[in-house]
């Protein structure tokens, strides 16, 4: 997909210190290992789109057998009957980015294939079924921005019944979406506006998250293999795990733990 207001796009690794924009598949499953020997007990596969990566199936098997619950976070294209045979018994959750189920909207933010194909609500509708009666638990993840800040989504996520509804905030990244971030800012009032008109759902958990939320309640790693931070709208980096260690790297980040709790980080998962 093309979403202009991505914030995760990386650009800034590309043209520093990884030209491919990833870890050869060894050094990649290396990372994992690594941090799968420590306390942590959950690990998400984020992106982009993760299931492009041909190695996918080999990371998350490795924090499988681990003893760690996974977690992808998708756009659901390829989220097949196929796939999902590959992937139920290593897959604890799928985390779909389903901001709209209206056309003009995702087109306009790009959430679509190569920026022109988009998923239809009743599409949506069959993948979160699929993930769902195969044991996989579902969660939705929604940006709100410009295009999509007066929707009402609520209807469609009763329908849908995930276990969790993650709604943020776009958030404005230097070097990440800086092109053409200002097109999709919305205000706070805004946001607690979104917040407001899709509420009410009893029997969902949801979680709203702002910009300030999201700031240093996150323990993130990049496709380099270094852990970063959101840091006064600009990511700052670790060193790279591989080279100084999980313990070593953490040093190097800021992690605001209270943060993590009150924005409902930890749950049963």
């Amino acid at each position: 997909m093309r979403c202009k207001f991505c914030f995760a796009t990386f650009q800034d690794v590309k043209n520093t210190i990884l030209p491919k924009g990833h870890l050869p598949k060894a050094a990649a499953i290396d990372l994992v290992k690594k941090i799968c020997s420590t306390s942590v007990s959950k690990i998400t596969f984020a992106g982009g789109e993760p299931t492009l990566c041909p190695w996918l199936y080999d990371l998350i098997s490795v924090a499988k057998k681990m003893g760690k619950t996974t977690m992808i976070v998708t756009n659901g294209t390829r989220i097949n009957d196929e796939w999902i045979e590959k992937y139920h018994e290593i897959l604890d959750w799928i985390a779909l980015s389903i901001d709209s189920v209206q056309d003009i909207s995702n087109l306009g933010s790009g959430r679509a294939v190569v920026g022109k194909k988009v998923i239809s609500r009743a599409e949506y509708i069959s993948i979160a079924q699929r993930i769902k009666q195969s044991g996989i638990r579902l969660k939705i993840n929604t940006v709100v921005h410009s295009k999509n800040r007066y929707e009402r989504l609520n209807e469609f996520i009763k329908e849908v019944q995930p276990e969790r509804w993650k709604i943020f905030q776009v958030l404005p990244i230097q070097d990440q979406n800086d092109g053409c971030i200002n097109d999709f800012i919305i205000s706070d009032e805004e946001f607690q506006q979104y917040l407001i008109n899709n509420s009410f759902i009893s029997d969902i958990n949801i979680i709203k998250e702002s910009n300030d939320d999201m700031t240093n309640s996150y323990l993130m790693i990049d496709p380099a293999g270094r852990f970063y931070q959101n840091d006064n709208g600009r990511y700052q980096y670790s060193s790279p795990i591989l080279d100084v260690g999980v313990s070593n790297a953490l040093e190097e980040i800021d992690i605001d733990v209270n943060k993590f709790i009150n924005r409902g980080g930890r749950y049963k998962w």
